[in-house]
């Protein structure tokens, strides 16, 4: 059980369906920050000293502003355009610092209390299990299920049903991390299967709510979550 100090954020994403917006998708606010900003704090409050973070090659502003604001955290910042999410998880885990890491995709809206609370608590879980944020909170139009053991260990990932969803924030150990990578994967989800089936420890730790803001319609839930949590905010 050791501290996770390496993180990586995953916002190479075409975002197609927030072009309403004219923003890119790192950058589209809630609660009044960008959503790059929500995740780059959080990591920050949960102890990250070293971020990795990849965005589509056009979008050198979003490079700009974690450069500017915070250039101490994000120490590799990558402008390529993927062809998914698995290919730029894969630049993630060989560019980010060594060690545990914790990933986040930039979509993926927390609260900062509960994803320090999953952080904490993901430390606590042997040094070779993959740990995923994982929620009962269904806001997400295509769900990633998995089914729970009573020790917190996933037996399942995918399928129709469980008995909770993936949340978007993973613990990815050093011993994952040196193994060859699949090809053929198109979506980071397919890896996580894999992984479970394969029989690599994968445990869950239940987290209250998280929102995949993936849609236009998804911003009134990620600013409800974003005033609901601010009093706790405010009241440490």
């Amino acid at each position: 059980m050791t501290a996770i100090r390496a993180g990586g954020i995953i916002a190479a994403g075409e975002g197609s369906r927030l072009r309403s917006l004219r923003l890119p998708k790192p950058m589209v606010p809630v609660g009044g920050k960008p959503l790059l900003a929500h995740v780059l704090e959080n990591f920050a409050a949960s102890g990250i000293e070293s971020a990795s973070i990849i965005f589509n090659g056009d979008e050198q502003d979003c490079a700009d502003f974690v450069r500017t604001r915070f250039g101490n955290l994000a120490k590799t910042v990558i402008l390529q355009t993927t062809a998914s999410s698995f290919a730029s998880f894969q630049i993630i885990l060989a560019r980010a610092r060594p060690g545990r890491l914790l990933v986040s995709t930039v979509d993926a809206f927390c609260p900062q209390e509960d994803f320090v609370s999953f952080v904490r608590s993901a430390e606590k879980r042997p040094d070779d299990e993959t740990v995923l944020a994982v929620t009962t909170y269904i806001a997400d139009e295509k769900p990633l299920w998995v089914k729970r053991e009573s020790d917190g260990r996933i037996s399942e990932i995918g399928g129709m049903s469980g008995d909770t969803i993936t949340a978007g924030i993973y613990v990815i150990p050093p011993r994952v991390r040196s193994l060859p990578l699949p090809h053929g994967f198109e979506r980071l989800r397919d890896y996580l299967a894999w992984l479970c089936t394969e029989g690599h420890p994968v445990s869950g730790i239940l987290i209250p709510r998280v929102v995949d803001v993936d849609r236009p319609e998804d911003l009134p839930l990620a600013e409800q979550l974003s005033m609901e949590s601010a009093p706790a905010r405010t009241q440490r």
